[in-house]
């Protein structure tokens, strides 16, 4: 199992100064944080990687993959880890990243600074990796606004954009990642992506804060366009939710 191990000493305090209360025990927090040690260690560029690290433990979605898009990559530790896993590089580039917040460049990865909700930015995204992704994630998240309703809806509503990008995009047998929030995905949602995924999964890794309302929608093993939406009879995707420990067998 990955973990985080223990780099310099924790529970480091930080002087008031001119900071306020909130401002400072977020960064007592983050500096205290293992899993930001340990990519400071490891060289990535976020906490982040961890999560697709321990998802990818589980649930080998990295394995073989030859073109990976990462939507809403900055600052880019799960291209860091797409360009590694497939052999990207700036000469045979297999990763494309997307994202309107300035990025620093990566070896092996085609970064767009561009909103992914952009009409032209699929056309782009494919284009940059030169063929047909076998997986598709997306750290995508609205900036808040403190009202968590509506910062779930404004997320979900990314979440349900990629969902939909990726089963134009996927070639047989890939898989889609996305970050969505807790508090209900919608069912339509999960009910699209089990029509078109053979396995539909919650999970939240340990690397998520337990405070962050932040899960992860994990469709695997893409069963190609030409499913029928509209076909009762293709309802055979397993659906697990990781988080509460069960699953439940769909249409069998």
């Amino acid at each position: 199992m990955t973990k985080p191990p223990i780099g310099r000493k924790l529970g480091q305090k930080v002087k008031s100064g001119k900071l306020k209360a909130s401002s400072r025990r977020w960064l007592e927090r983050h500096i205290n944080d293992p899993y930001v040690q340990r990519a400071k260690l490891e060289g990535y560029r976020a906490r982040a990687a961890f999560k697709l690290l321990e998802i990818d433990e589980k649930h080998q979605i990295l394995k073989g993959a030859r073109r990976i898009i990462d939507l809403g990559a900055a600052p880019g530790s799960w291209s860091q880890i797409a360009a590694k896993v497939t052999n990207s590089t700036d000469e045979d580039v297999r990763v494309a990243a997307i994202d309107f917040l300035e990025m620093a460049p990566l070896p092996g990865v085609k970064i767009l600074q561009l909103d992914f909700l952009d009409d032209d930015a699929p056309r782009q995204l494919i284009e940059a990796i030169g063929g047909t992704p076998d997986l598709v994630v997306s750290d995508m998240a609205a900036p808040t606004t403190g009202h968590h309703r509506t910062d779930h809806l404004r997320t979900m509503h990314l979440c349900e954009v990629a969902a939909y990008f990726a089963i134009e995009v996927l070639g047989p047998g890939g898989h889609f990642l996305a970050k969505t929030f807790q508090g209900g995905t919608e069912k339509e949602l999960l009910d699209m992506l089990k029509r078109h995924f053979k396995q539909v999964i919650h999970v939240k890794p340990g690397a998520s804060r337990q405070e962050s309302v932040e899960m992860f929608l994990l469709a695997k093993g893409f069963k190609g366009r030409q499913a029928d939406v509209s076909d009762p009879r293709d309802e055979s995707a397993e659906y697990v939710d990781e988080r509460e420990g069960w699953s439940e067998d769909h249409g069998r």
